[in-house]
Protein backbone atom coordinates (compact mmCIF):
# COMPACT_ATOMS: atom_id res chain seq x y z
CA UNK A 1 0.00 0.00 0.00
CA UNK A 2 2.64 2.23 0.93
CA UNK A 3 4.71 1.32 -2.17
CA UNK A 4 1.52 2.24 -4.35
CA UNK A 5 1.16 5.88 -2.91
CA UNK A 6 4.34 6.07 -3.04
CA UNK A 7 4.32 5.93 -7.02
CA UNK A 8 1.15 7.64 -7.26
CA UNK A 9 3.04 10.63 -5.35
CA UNK A 10 6.01 10.10 -7.82
CA UNK A 11 3.10 10.31 -10.99
CA UNK A 12 1.74 13.64 -9.20
CA UNK A 13 5.37 14.85 -8.92
CA UNK A 14 5.90 14.09 -12.39
CA UNK A 15 2.40 16.00 -13.77
CA UNK A 16 2.88 18.75 -11.74
CA UNK A 17 6.54 19.28 -12.95
CA UNK A 18 5.32 19.05 -16.32
CA UNK A 19 2.38 21.36 -16.02
CA UNK A 20 4.71 23.98 -15.23
CA UNK A 21 7.54 23.16 -17.58
CA UNK A 22 4.54 23.69 -20.02
CA UNK A 23 3.53 27.00 -18.72
CA UNK A 24 6.90 28.66 -18.37
CA UNK A 25 6.37 29.05 -21.99
CA UNK A 26 6.65 32.95 -22.72
CA UNK A 27 4.15 34.70 -25.09
CA UNK A 28 5.49 36.97 -27.16
CA UNK A 29 3.81 39.64 -29.37
CA UNK A 30 5.87 40.42 -32.57
CA UNK A 31 5.06 43.30 -34.90
CA UNK A 32 6.13 43.02 -38.88
CA UNK A 33 6.41 46.11 -40.77
CA UNK A 34 4.08 45.41 -43.64
CA UNK A 35 1.76 42.00 -44.60
CA UNK A 36 2.64 38.92 -44.36
CA UNK A 37 4.57 38.72 -47.84
CA UNK A 38 7.44 36.43 -49.19
CA UNK A 39 10.31 39.03 -47.11
CA UNK A 40 8.27 37.65 -43.89
CA UNK A 41 9.30 34.33 -44.03
CA UNK A 42 11.50 33.58 -41.66
CA UNK A 43 9.97 34.37 -38.67
CA UNK A 44 6.92 31.79 -39.87
CA UNK A 45 10.13 29.35 -40.58
CA UNK A 46 11.32 29.95 -37.02
CA UNK A 47 7.38 29.28 -35.72
CA UNK A 48 7.36 26.05 -37.94
CA UNK A 49 10.26 24.60 -37.28
CA UNK A 50 10.38 24.85 -33.58
CA UNK A 51 13.04 27.50 -33.45
CA UNK A 52 10.78 29.60 -31.03
CA UNK A 53 9.59 27.04 -28.97
CA UNK A 54 13.19 25.45 -28.55
CA UNK A 55 13.58 28.91 -26.75
CA UNK A 56 10.41 28.21 -24.52
CA UNK A 57 8.60 30.85 -26.61
CA UNK A 58 5.22 31.15 -27.78
CA UNK A 59 5.39 34.43 -30.31
CA UNK A 60 2.40 35.64 -32.42
CA UNK A 61 3.31 37.40 -35.09
CA UNK A 62 1.11 40.48 -36.49
CA UNK A 63 1.41 42.73 -39.53
CA UNK A 64 2.07 46.29 -39.56
CA UNK A 65 1.63 49.96 -40.40
CA UNK A 66 4.44 50.58 -42.45
CA UNK A 67 8.33 50.93 -41.32
CA UNK A 68 8.04 54.04 -39.90
CA UNK A 69 4.73 54.10 -37.86
CA UNK A 70 4.69 50.86 -36.26
CA UNK A 71 8.05 51.75 -34.04
CA UNK A 72 5.71 54.07 -31.59
CA UNK A 73 3.84 50.57 -31.38
CA UNK A 74 7.13 48.98 -29.26
CA UNK A 75 7.70 52.17 -27.69
CA UNK A 76 4.57 52.17 -25.98
CA UNK A 77 5.35 48.17 -25.28
CA UNK A 78 2.20 47.49 -26.78
CA UNK A 79 4.55 44.81 -29.01
CA UNK A 80 7.88 44.34 -27.03
CA UNK A 81 9.29 43.20 -30.34
CA UNK A 82 8.97 44.88 -33.92
CA UNK A 83 11.05 45.20 -37.48
CA UNK A 84 11.25 48.47 -38.35
CA UNK A 85 13.22 51.13 -40.04
CA UNK A 86 16.60 52.07 -37.78
CA UNK A 87 16.70 55.15 -39.28
CA UNK A 88 13.45 56.13 -38.58
CA UNK A 89 14.41 55.02 -34.78
CA UNK A 90 16.93 57.85 -35.16
CA UNK A 91 14.48 60.58 -35.68
CA UNK A 92 12.15 58.29 -33.28
CA UNK A 93 14.46 58.69 -30.24
CA UNK A 94 15.36 62.29 -30.94
CA UNK A 95 11.08 63.47 -30.62
CA UNK A 96 11.33 60.93 -27.66
CA UNK A 97 14.29 60.72 -25.73
CA UNK A 98 13.12 59.69 -22.81
CA UNK A 99 12.25 56.31 -25.08
CA UNK A 100 15.44 53.98 -25.07
CA UNK A 101 14.48 51.26 -27.61
CA UNK A 102 17.44 49.53 -29.77
CA UNK A 103 17.99 47.60 -32.63
CA UNK A 104 19.35 44.23 -31.58
CA UNK A 105 18.89 42.49 -34.58
CA UNK A 106 20.15 43.84 -38.01
CA UNK A 107 18.11 42.38 -41.03
CA UNK A 108 18.72 44.74 -43.58
CA UNK A 109 21.92 45.43 -44.24
CA UNK A 110 21.18 47.39 -47.41
CA UNK A 111 17.60 48.94 -46.97
CA UNK A 112 15.21 48.16 -49.61
CA UNK A 113 14.66 51.91 -50.24
CA UNK A 114 14.28 52.77 -53.93
CA UNK A 115 12.83 55.01 -56.73
CA UNK A 116 10.28 52.72 -58.94
CA UNK A 117 8.95 53.85 -62.75
CA UNK A 118 8.29 52.61 -66.06
CA UNK A 119 10.54 52.27 -68.67
CA UNK A 120 8.30 54.76 -71.20
CA UNK A 121 9.39 57.49 -68.65
CA UNK A 122 12.72 57.42 -69.45
CA UNK A 123 14.35 57.36 -65.81
CA UNK A 124 17.49 55.96 -65.96
CA UNK A 125 19.54 58.01 -63.73
CA UNK A 126 18.42 60.12 -60.47
CA UNK A 127 18.71 63.37 -62.89
CA UNK A 128 16.26 61.99 -65.15
CA UNK A 129 13.53 62.79 -62.02
CA UNK A 130 14.20 66.71 -62.91
CA UNK A 131 10.73 67.73 -64.36
CA UNK A 132 8.92 64.75 -63.31
CA UNK A 133 6.34 64.17 -60.93
CA UNK A 134 6.99 62.06 -58.05
CA UNK A 135 5.02 59.81 -56.05
CA UNK A 136 5.32 59.72 -52.41
CA UNK A 137 3.71 58.51 -49.47
CA UNK A 138 4.53 60.81 -46.51
CA UNK A 139 5.76 57.98 -44.15
CA UNK A 140 7.19 55.67 -46.29
CA UNK A 141 10.71 55.23 -45.21
CA UNK A 142 12.04 55.16 -48.55
CA UNK A 143 11.22 58.77 -48.98
CA UNK A 144 12.76 59.67 -46.03
CA UNK A 145 15.75 59.43 -47.53
CA UNK A 146 14.57 62.25 -50.37
CA UNK A 147 16.77 64.75 -49.30
CA UNK A 148 19.91 62.47 -48.83
CA UNK A 149 19.43 61.17 -52.13
CA UNK A 150 19.25 64.41 -53.75
CA UNK A 151 22.57 65.83 -52.45
CA UNK A 152 24.48 62.58 -53.39
CA UNK A 153 23.34 62.72 -57.37
CA UNK A 154 23.27 66.36 -57.55
CA UNK A 155 19.57 66.12 -57.97
CA UNK A 156 17.76 69.79 -58.54
CA UNK A 157 14.73 68.98 -56.50
CA UNK A 158 12.89 72.48 -57.60
CA UNK A 159 12.51 70.48 -60.43
CA UNK A 160 10.60 67.63 -59.25
CA UNK A 161 7.18 67.63 -58.01
CA UNK A 162 6.47 65.33 -55.30
CA UNK A 163 2.96 64.17 -55.00
CA UNK A 164 1.81 62.95 -51.24
CA UNK A 165 -0.28 60.15 -52.23
CA UNK A 166 -1.43 57.07 -49.99
CA UNK A 167 0.54 53.43 -49.65
CA UNK A 168 -2.22 51.84 -51.74
CA UNK A 169 -2.65 53.92 -54.85
CA UNK A 170 0.97 54.56 -55.08
CA UNK A 171 1.44 51.42 -57.75
CA UNK A 172 -1.88 52.09 -59.07
CA UNK A 173 -0.87 56.23 -59.71
CA UNK A 174 2.34 54.96 -61.78
CA UNK A 175 0.70 51.67 -63.81
CA UNK A 176 -1.95 54.52 -64.69
CA UNK A 177 0.50 56.86 -65.73
CA UNK A 178 -0.72 59.54 -62.92
CA UNK A 179 2.94 60.36 -61.75
CA UNK A 180 6.34 59.39 -63.39
CA UNK A 181 7.81 57.61 -60.49
CA UNK A 182 7.24 56.36 -57.09
CA UNK A 183 9.58 55.55 -53.65
CA UNK A 184 8.79 52.82 -51.89
CA UNK A 185 10.72 49.44 -50.93
CA UNK A 186 11.82 47.66 -53.90
CA UNK A 187 10.44 44.29 -53.95
CA UNK A 188 6.80 45.76 -52.78
CA UNK A 189 6.66 48.30 -55.30
CA UNK A 190 8.20 46.00 -57.82
CA UNK A 191 5.99 42.84 -57.66
CA UNK A 192 2.97 45.23 -57.09
CA UNK A 193 3.31 46.78 -60.36
CA UNK A 194 3.64 43.28 -61.76
CA UNK A 195 0.41 42.36 -59.77
CA UNK A 196 -1.25 44.93 -61.87
CA UNK A 197 -0.15 43.66 -65.38
CA UNK A 198 2.84 45.48 -65.96
CA UNK A 199 5.43 43.30 -67.51
CA UNK A 200 8.66 42.58 -65.48
CA UNK A 201 10.67 44.10 -68.45
CA UNK A 202 8.76 47.47 -68.34
CA UNK A 203 9.29 47.96 -64.92
CA UNK A 204 12.99 49.92 -63.13
CA UNK A 205 14.13 49.97 -60.06
CA UNK A 206 16.90 52.27 -58.45
CA UNK A 207 18.01 51.24 -55.67
CA UNK A 208 19.23 53.88 -53.20
CA UNK A 209 21.92 51.98 -52.01
CA UNK A 210 23.49 51.76 -55.10
CA UNK A 211 23.39 55.35 -55.66
CA UNK A 212 25.34 56.91 -52.32
CA UNK A 213 22.91 55.96 -49.61
CA UNK A 214 24.90 54.03 -46.99
CA UNK A 215 22.33 53.51 -44.53
CA UNK A 216 20.63 50.38 -43.21
CA UNK A 217 17.46 49.12 -43.71
CA UNK A 218 14.93 47.21 -41.34
CA UNK A 219 16.14 45.47 -37.88
CA UNK A 220 14.79 43.77 -34.75
CA UNK A 221 14.01 46.50 -32.01
CA UNK A 222 13.09 46.04 -28.57
CA UNK A 223 11.18 48.11 -25.93
CA UNK A 224 13.87 48.93 -23.22
CA UNK A 225 11.78 48.53 -20.39
CA UNK A 226 10.94 44.67 -21.63
CA UNK A 227 14.44 43.94 -22.71
CA UNK A 228 15.69 45.26 -19.34
CA UNK A 229 13.09 43.08 -17.46
CA UNK A 230 13.59 39.89 -19.93
CA UNK A 231 16.97 39.63 -21.48
CA UNK A 232 16.89 35.78 -21.64
CA UNK A 233 13.55 36.18 -23.62
CA UNK A 234 14.96 39.21 -26.26
CA UNK A 235 18.43 36.83 -26.50
CA UNK A 236 16.48 33.61 -27.33
CA UNK A 237 13.95 35.51 -29.66
CA UNK A 238 17.33 36.46 -31.43
CA UNK A 239 18.49 33.27 -31.75
CA UNK A 240 15.71 31.70 -32.84
CA UNK A 241 15.01 34.49 -35.56
CA UNK A 242 18.80 33.51 -36.89
CA UNK A 243 18.16 30.08 -37.39
CA UNK A 244 14.90 30.96 -39.58
CA UNK A 245 16.55 33.81 -41.45
CA UNK A 246 19.58 31.71 -42.59
CA UNK A 247 17.39 28.47 -42.82
CA UNK A 248 15.26 31.14 -45.02
CA UNK A 249 18.18 31.77 -47.06
CA UNK A 250 19.66 28.57 -47.80
CA UNK A 251 15.88 26.97 -49.08
CA UNK A 252 13.73 29.91 -49.79
CA UNK A 253 11.57 27.48 -52.03
CA UNK A 254 10.63 25.90 -48.93
CA UNK A 255 10.64 28.96 -46.68
CA UNK A 256 7.85 30.21 -48.65
CA UNK A 257 5.39 27.63 -47.67
CA UNK A 258 5.29 29.25 -44.26
CA UNK A 259 4.23 32.19 -45.62
CA UNK A 260 1.55 31.01 -48.03
CA UNK A 261 -0.38 28.46 -45.04
CA UNK A 262 -0.85 32.32 -43.68
CA UNK A 263 -2.07 34.42 -46.49
CA UNK A 264 -3.74 31.80 -48.62
CA UNK A 265 -4.71 34.70 -51.01
CA UNK A 266 -1.16 35.63 -52.23
CA UNK A 267 0.39 35.04 -55.45
CA UNK A 268 2.74 32.37 -54.68
CA UNK A 269 5.25 32.34 -57.38
CA UNK A 270 5.30 36.26 -56.99
CA UNK A 271 5.55 35.88 -53.37
CA UNK A 272 8.77 33.27 -53.76
CA UNK A 273 10.25 35.87 -56.11
CA UNK A 274 9.42 39.05 -53.96
CA UNK A 275 11.49 37.07 -50.90
CA UNK A 276 14.11 36.41 -53.19
CA UNK A 277 14.96 39.63 -53.94
CA UNK A 278 14.76 40.43 -50.66
CA UNK A 279 17.64 37.91 -49.71
CA UNK A 280 19.99 39.26 -52.43
CA UNK A 281 19.57 42.63 -51.99
CA UNK A 282 18.67 43.18 -48.44
CA UNK A 283 19.70 40.36 -46.02
CA UNK A 284 22.52 38.01 -47.81
CA UNK A 285 25.02 41.00 -49.06
CA UNK A 286 28.50 40.43 -49.02
CA UNK A 287 29.10 42.28 -45.82
CA UNK A 288 26.45 39.48 -44.10
CA UNK A 289 28.72 36.68 -46.18
CA UNK A 290 31.50 37.70 -44.75
CA UNK A 291 30.68 38.97 -40.88
CA UNK A 292 27.28 37.03 -40.41
CA UNK A 293 24.01 38.12 -40.47
CA UNK A 294 22.36 40.33 -37.79
CA UNK A 295 25.18 42.52 -36.76
CA UNK A 296 26.50 46.24 -38.12
CA UNK A 297 29.64 47.47 -38.83
CA UNK A 298 29.68 50.86 -36.70
CA UNK A 299 31.82 52.98 -38.99
CA UNK A 300 29.20 52.74 -41.30
CA UNK A 301 26.54 53.05 -39.06
CA UNK A 302 28.09 57.13 -37.76
CA UNK A 303 28.20 57.70 -41.32
CA UNK A 304 24.51 56.32 -42.14
CA UNK A 305 23.74 59.05 -38.90
CA UNK A 306 25.66 61.92 -40.47
CA UNK A 307 23.22 61.09 -43.51
CA UNK A 308 20.11 60.74 -41.38
CA UNK A 309 21.23 64.18 -40.66
CA UNK A 310 20.53 65.50 -43.82
CA UNK A 311 16.89 64.36 -44.33
CA UNK A 312 16.54 65.25 -40.55
CA UNK A 313 17.82 68.05 -38.50
CA UNK A 314 18.56 66.61 -34.87
CA UNK A 315 17.17 68.63 -31.73
CA UNK A 316 19.12 66.91 -29.48
CA UNK A 317 23.10 66.26 -30.10
CA UNK A 318 23.80 63.09 -32.98
CA UNK A 319 23.44 59.67 -31.72
CA UNK A 320 25.92 57.38 -31.59
CA UNK A 321 25.62 53.87 -33.30
CA UNK A 322 25.85 52.57 -29.86
CA UNK A 323 22.51 54.69 -29.03
CA UNK A 324 20.33 53.10 -32.04
CA UNK A 325 22.33 49.21 -32.11
CA UNK A 326 23.13 46.83 -29.37
CA UNK A 327 24.95 43.66 -30.25
CA UNK A 328 24.88 42.39 -26.81
CA UNK A 329 21.83 40.04 -27.75
CA UNK A 330 23.59 37.99 -30.50
CA UNK A 331 25.23 34.71 -30.75
CA UNK A 332 28.86 34.64 -31.88
CA UNK A 333 29.16 35.21 -35.25
CA UNK A 334 30.57 31.83 -36.01
CA UNK A 335 26.66 31.07 -35.63
CA UNK A 336 25.37 33.71 -37.78
CA UNK A 337 27.15 32.90 -40.92
CA UNK A 338 25.45 31.07 -43.78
Amino acid sequence: MFRRLGLTALAGALLAASAISASAETDLKFALDWKFEGPSAPYFVAIDKGYYKAEDLNVTVDSGPGSVAGIARVAAGTYPIGFFDINSLARFRDQNPDKDIKGVLMVYDRPPFSIVSLAKSGINAPKDLEGKILGAPAPDGAFAQWKAFVKENKIDDSKVKIENVGFPVREPMLADGKVDAITGFSFSSYFNLMSKGIAEKDIKVMLMSDYGIVLYGNAIMVNPEYAKANPKVVAGFVRATLKGIIDTIKDPEAAIKSVMKRNETADEKIELARLKMSLKDNIATPWARANGVGDIDEKRMAESIEQIAVTYEFKAAKPKASDLFTSQYLPPAADRKF
